[in-house]
């Protein structure tokens, strides 16, 4: 094997990110650079008041505000990085870093408790005492490997975001105080959740510990049992809460007959689209047989209730959901013309899931009929034909079911047209250096060059603080802005900023959307993470 030993990102003495071998990952039969994991400078923010004894002396100094655009102090911090107090936040500047790294902005409340900067102070260390017109900041550039951030925030979801198994979103009743916490059902537990079983089904394969085996089956176990709550054979529930809980007012719920559970119906793909996704990598990663019988026999009742209702998931009014459809019917229709190329790969990933979960070939047959016959597999590939405007939730729910497909599709004209389809999504996406849809793009795309190096720094700037404070990024001069808004009339920036930088969001979000957040009344789970981190330890294409 050829050795690549190029250093990738030097900062300050440290090796943030380092090439390794070209390795043959896996036995997946595809090349890929794999990106060595050296610690990198997470941030962490305390604020103080200004007379807080724990406040340098020399911090509180405040010599008065400076003016618009221009810095009002500069300090050099430990690592030789320059840092600028202006009234628009705070500006690190380090020329020993990559391109990615030389220019990082800190502003708002996840990092500061204003954003007019009147001082600012070095620490002993790399990080910085920044004094503000309201308060004081600490702000802490901490080394850590990216398994370190993992069990930061594996830590996280078990103190405040697992709500009987499911991965919960949480609402702060006080902005921005976590011991305010409480958890909420979504329209999308079971896609959120599925994810992060996912990874915890990864995390397994790679470390086999047992408490990821234990988070993994916990996690699964309450997806199965949004299909059992409904009654209905085959149709999973959005969410559910038990008798008492709180829940919002939105979407149609039904009781259980016995009162004990109320659960939220018409369910979309979104849902459909996790379950098997997790299906199909439990069922390839976990032991435990008993668990995986469970498994097997939800997926085929799932499939067999959308192929005895026509290609469609049906309410418990025996009528299509409203986003549940997978028929030719509604691909020719008006409504459903734009959805049809993503549609038609999500049921074909449905059906080579249930035949590999099942080994009952009736799902390979109808996989192969609804390809061919049906031209569902000519469907999947008119993505960029037929769409509106990008949708990154599309992008999602296309890429999650491009896993079983590569994974699991061995046929070579096959698997010609669904690179091609795989390919037009890659179009946007590329640019996003999202890291889950660059690992699964590799199953796609074994033999192009695919930035393994541009998926682990997303890693890296993913925050440590996963408040949703507001982010307000328009106003800066860097920023190039696109002038076209997004599908949700919202500005976007013509570049990327890092993940640390911009409003917090999953990865259904547009990472081009630089103004947002609730004003610190939430906080993400942060399972977004985790699934691309042990996805590609997995895969062997990060190494720590």
């Amino acid at each position: 094997m050829r050795r690549l030993m190029r250093a990738v990102m030097p900062a300050a003495g440290m090796i943030v990110l380092a090439a390794g071998a070209i390795l043959l990952a896996a036995g997946a039969g595809y090349c890929a650079e794999t990106v060595r994991l050296h610690p990198y400078p997470q941030k962490f923010r305390t604020f103080y008041q200004v007379t807080n004894p724990r406040v340098p002396t020399e911090v509180k100094v405040a010599p008065g505000a400076p003016p618009q655009g221009e810095a009002c102090c500069v300090a050099r911090a430990g690592d030789g990085a320059l840092w600028h107090g202006t009234r628009q936040g705070a500006v690190r500047i380090d020329n020993n870093a990559s391109s990615l790294d030389r220019r990082q902005y800190f502003a708002g409340l996840r990092y500061l408790p204003d954003d007019e900067v009147l001082n600012l102070v070095a620490d002993n260390a790399r990080g910085i005492w920044v004094r503000t017109r309201t308060g004081v900041s600490h702000i802490e550039l901490r080394a850590m490997t990216l398994g370190q951030k993992a069990e930061f925030f594996e830590k996280r979801i078990r103190e405040r975001h697992d709500r009987y198994g499911l991965v919960a979103s949480s609402r702060l009743e006080t902005p921005g105080e976590l011991a305010s916490n409480q958890l909420e059902p979504s329209d999308n537990d079971g896609l959120w959740s599925a994810m992060y079983a996912a990874a915890e089904c990864f995390r397994y394969a790679v470390t086999r510990s047992p408490q990821a085996l234990a988070s993994a089956k916990k996690s699964i176990n309450a997806v199965l049992f949004l299909e059992q709550v409904t009654g209905r054979p085959g149709f999973p529930a959005r969410s559910y809460i038990r008798k008492g809980d709180w829940r919002p007012a939105d979407g149609v719920w039904h009781w259980t007959p016995d009162g004990r559970y109320e659960w939220k119906a018409d369910t979309s793909s979104d849902e459909i689209v996790g379950h098997f996704f997790l299906f199909g990598v439990a069922w390839d990663l976990l032991p435990d047989e008993n668990l995986r019988a469970r498994i097997r026999v939800t997926a085929t009742r799932i499939m067999d209730h959308i192929l005895a209702h026509g290609y469609n998931l049906t309410d418990v009014h025996g009528k299509p959901t409203t986003w549940g459809r997978w028929s030719r019917e509604y691909f020719e229709s008006k409504a459903g013309r734009s959805d049809s190329a993503l549609n038609a790969l999500e049921l074909l990933s449905f059906l080579k899931a249930a035949a590999h979960i099942s080994g009952d070939p009736k799902y390979e047959s109808e996989y192969r009929r609804s390809a061919v016959d049906l031209k569902y597999l000519d469907q999947s590939t008119r993505y960029l034909e037929l769409r509106e405007e990008i949708n990154y939730s599309d992008e999602e729910l296309a890429m999650l079911s491009f896993y079983a497909i590569f994974r699991y599709e061995q046929a070579a004209h096959f698997l010609e047209s669904y690179r091609r389809a795989a390919s037009q999504w890659w179009n946007n996406i590329e640019r996003e250096r999202n890291p889950l849809w660059t690992f699964i793009y590799l199953l796609a795309k074994p033999a192009r060059p695919v930035s393994m190096e541009n998926a682990a720094w997303a890693l890296c700037r993913i925050p440590m603080d996963l408040i949703e404070w507001t982010v307000k990024n328009s106003g800066r001069s860097d920023v190039a802005m696109d002038s076209a808004t997004d599908r949700f009339h919202e500005r976007q920036s013509v570049q990327l900023l890092p993940p640390d930088e911009r409003p917090v969001m999953k990865w259904n979000g547009n990472p081009f959307r630089i103004d947002g957040g609730n004003g610190g009344r939430g906080e993400d789970d942060g399972a977004f993470f985790l699934l691309p981190y042990w996805m590609g330890r997995y895969m062997r294409v990060l190494a720590e």
